[in-house]
């Protein structure tokens, strides 16, 4: 059984968006883009090539977790880079996260050719250095290098993960 709540994390340019959106719809799931619940201001500084602080994210996150205590089967974007986040982005929810573990020069590739987003490429190596890997956390799956696979077989696997491996006690 799919968990009320799934957060598919990682790295920008990962493809959260895009595996996130697909995942939704095979789900019928409600979708929420977590870059849209960023502040003005924290779009401001990673647009301005600065890395955000934890000070600068805790708001975020807690933005995001209300959306998900309101808004239950749902996928959420976030980068949850810190064990820390997902720990605060778990309390109170039946959830699950997705990590999206992509090569570093894919990712540089992505995001040099990204059109209209805030967050720039030279932030990439802050968030691969804040980046604390989930592997073995509670109701936590690693997809890795999913780029050479299309986004439905990508979106299947992740189904199938859920379904078959979600730890009952978590």
């Amino acid at each position: 059984m799919s968990p009320s709540i799934i957060y598919v994390m990682g790295t920008s340019g990962c493809g959260k968006t895009t595996i996130s959106t697909a995942l939704a719809s095979k789900l019928g799931y409600n979708y929420g883009e977590g870059d849209h619940m960023h502040s003005n201001a924290n779009k401001e500084k990673m647009a301005s090539g600065r890395p955000l602080t934890d000070e600068d994210r805790r708001p975020w996150l807690s933005e995001i977790h209300e959306y998900a205590l309101k808004h239950p089967n749902s996928v959420l974007t976030c980068s949850a880079l810190k064990r820390t986040y997902r720990e605060a982005l778990r309390k109170d929810l039946d959830a699950a996260f997705i990590f999206l573990k992509v090569d570093k020069n894919v990712l540089l590739h992505r995001l040099k050719n990204r059109v209209g987003h805030f967050m720039p490429a030279t932030l990439l190596d802050s968030q691969l250095d804040t980046l604390e890997d989930p592997t073995g956390e509670p109701n936590t799956f690693v997809i890795e290098n999913h780029g050479d696979k299309s986004v439905e077989t990508v979106v299947d696997n992740i189904v199938w993960l859920l379904n078959s491996k979600m730890d009952p006690n978590s």
